[in-house]
């Protein structure tokens, strides 16, 4: 389903306002308790205040969620907005869900928030400790120094799980990532442990978990908002437009022409993730996340379900 909503009343809905914002979305939500809180209201990519939209087909789009769900035995949780005119689908968008790698994008802008941009050439040693699962840049320079620019560039563009690590302890641990959250009205997210430890995705466990409607408006905070300044917004986007590890996910659900810059994340139990920001051609940019999971400990993803949603999610928007 398409409703209109406007930009503070997302940030707001990931607060004290959540029991209320299934009325306004589509397919089965279950809203997550958060403390209530006064986040910093947006600024920088612009309120949509337009004229209200038509009426949205809400069974088509409920249906075709529910279609993906059955064709691959999983469950979706879905969130896109258009921060052009306020219009966005949701589909399970307050369901916790393991965020996996995609905290990596969100590390990248604490990080970017907490640092100069001369600051990110302070130089940081790799020691054999360092690479753990999918690391495929410091597994290489193990003895050697990165920058924190590299060390952001390969959590974000190669999901490498050792430069994550060290952006995790620069910010004090995971919970200082956590902090970071909360400073930018994020008072969902839970984050508790280093890779790969964070992308067991236990069924039950919130640790390491949120929500898709929470990750898509902490990328829209960095990425869009006045969460970073103007230059430091757009390194980081960079960085997600020159993503190595999304064309098979939500890339592959966009339209011809739209450009987009991602993160993905993968767990246990299936957990497939990418969270985005999407740019249509003329219009105005939509934030995005698709997270899924499956029943068992051992089972696969498959991307074709990310694209798959996000198609659905995007063409909605269109």
């Amino acid at each position: 389903m398409r409703t209109r909503i406007s930009r503070r009343a997302a940030l707001t809905g990931l607060t004290g306002l959540t029991a209320t914002l299934p009325l306004m979305g589509c397919g089965t939500t279950t809203s997550d308790a958060a403390p209530d809180a006064t986040p910093r209201p947006p600024s920088g990519s612009g309120s949509g205040s337009g004229s209200p939209a038509p009426a949205p087909d809400k069974r088509r789009t409920d249906r075709a969620f529910a279609a993906l769900e059955r064709k691959f035995d999983a469950r979706l949780g879905v969130y896109a907005l258009d921060t052009g005119n306020g219009l966005f689908v949701t589909h399970r968008s307050d369901e916790r869900f393991a965020y996996a790698s995609t905290c990596k994008a969100l590390l990248a802008g604490a990080v970017l928030d907490r640092n100069s941009l001369k600051g990110l050439g302070r130089r940081v040693r790799i020691g054999r400790d360092v690479p753990v699962g999918h690391s495929p840049v410091t597994e290489k320079a193990v003895g050697s120094e990165l920058t924190l620019r590299e060390l952001c560039d390969a959590a974000v563009r190669y999901s490498d799980n050792g430069a994550a690590n060290l952006l995790f302890r620069e910010l004090g641990g995971p919970r200082g990532l956590q902090s970071a959250l909360v400073a930018i009205g994020d008072r969902v997210t839970r984050c508790d442990r280093y890779e790969v430890a964070l992308s067991d995705a236990v069924p039950g466990d919130v640790r390491d978990t949120s929500t898709a409607r929470a990750l898509a408006t902490d990328l829209r905070a960095y990425v869009l908002d006045d969460a970073l300044p103007v230059g430091k917004r757009a390194v980081l986007t960079d960085w997600l437009k020159r993503n190595t590890t999304g064309d098979t996910t939500i890339r592959a659900g966009a339209p011809a022409g739209w450009q987009v810059g991602d993160k993905t994340g993968s767990g246990g139990y299936g957990t497939r993730n990418d969270i985005a920001i999407v740019w249509p051609p003329d219009a105005a940019p939509i934030t995005i996340a698709v997270l899924s999971r499956r029943d068992t400990r051992d089972a696969e993803a498959d991307d074709a379900l990310i694209a798959g949603a996000a198609e659905v999610a995007l063409n909605a928007l269109a």
